[in-house]
């Protein structure tokens, strides 16, 4: 087995958290290998290959940034949970950068652990000019954008125990507050993933479009009208979400909003 093999063992290790049936919950470990595919991908870009890379130390940050999170979420350890509501991302990279001392102290060398933590440290910092934390935030950011990120929002509404209506006002408010349009104008250093995270957000805007069409009975309401019916009057009121037309070509631009 690789040095690399090895490795992945720890990060599979470190981020299977166990649940309440004693069965454990690969969500982190899932996504770390999909950020860690991200970053190969963005680092072969021709906006990125021009840089001298250490791969090896950007894969080893890529499954680990979230071990801090894992270190926390244990769902049999109550105490735990309630300070990981407290916890602030920053707090996060010192936990995940502690893990890799931990857990890699007898697989890296002192200057790949150096690097590794600095990568996952500098992987929250706009300023940082460590070029491998910024392919590892790309990466990241990228995982909250499409049908990838549509399933790890209404993921975290069914953990807490919310539901479609919930989900969708949350998702109405982050449109009314520019929040996603500000995420792909401020969010990415490269111009390639950027574009690629808008064309992801338009398969989510078409996701939620019909997710909110579904749940008022939207679609039943349109039978009927082709049937030459009247809907009966609602029990309880619809809430239409707002129809979004466009979301920002490019950086600066605004979402365009209806109600």
């Amino acid at each position: 087995m690789t040095e690399f093999g090895l490795i992945k063992e720890a990060a599979e290790q470190v981020l299977s958290i166990p649940t309440l049936r004693g069965t454990p919950d690969r969500y982190l470990i899932d996504r770390a290998f999909r950020i860690l595919r991200h970053c190969g991908s963005i680092a072969q870009l021709n906006e990125v290959r021009c840089f001298q890379i250490d791969h090896e130390c950007l894969n080893i940050a890529a499954l680990f940034r979230d071990a801090g999170f894992a270190r926390y979420a244990n769902q049999e350890d109550r105490m735990a949970r309630m300070v990981l509501a407290d916890l602030t991302d920053a707090d996060m990279r010192d936990f995940s950068a502690q893990l890799v001392q931990e857990k890699l102290a007898d697989l890296l060398n002192p200057r790949q652990m150096e690097r590794v933590c600095s990568i996952i440290m500098e992987s929250g910092s706009r300023k940082t000019r460590l070029i491998e934390a910024m392919v590892l935030s790309d990466a990241r950011n990228l995982e909250d954008m499409g049908a990838v990120g549509i399933f790890n929002e209404l993921r975290r509404y069914v953990v807490h125990g919310r539901g479609v209506s919930e989900a969708l006002t949350s998702w109405r408010r982050k449109i009314d507050y520019d929040y996603w349009s500000a995420r792909l104008r401020e969010g990415f250093r490269f111009d390639g993933v950027r574009r690629l995270a808008q064309q992801r957000m338009q398969i989510a805007l078409q996701f939620m479009s019909a997710l909110e069409k579904e749940n008022r009975a939207g679609d039943l309401e349109d039978l009927l009208l082709e049937q030459n019916l009247e809907p009966e009057a609602q029990t309880i009121p619809a809430d239409p979400m707002h129809r979004i037309e466009a979301l920002p070509l490019k950086s600066g631009r605004r979402l365009k909003v209806k109600t």
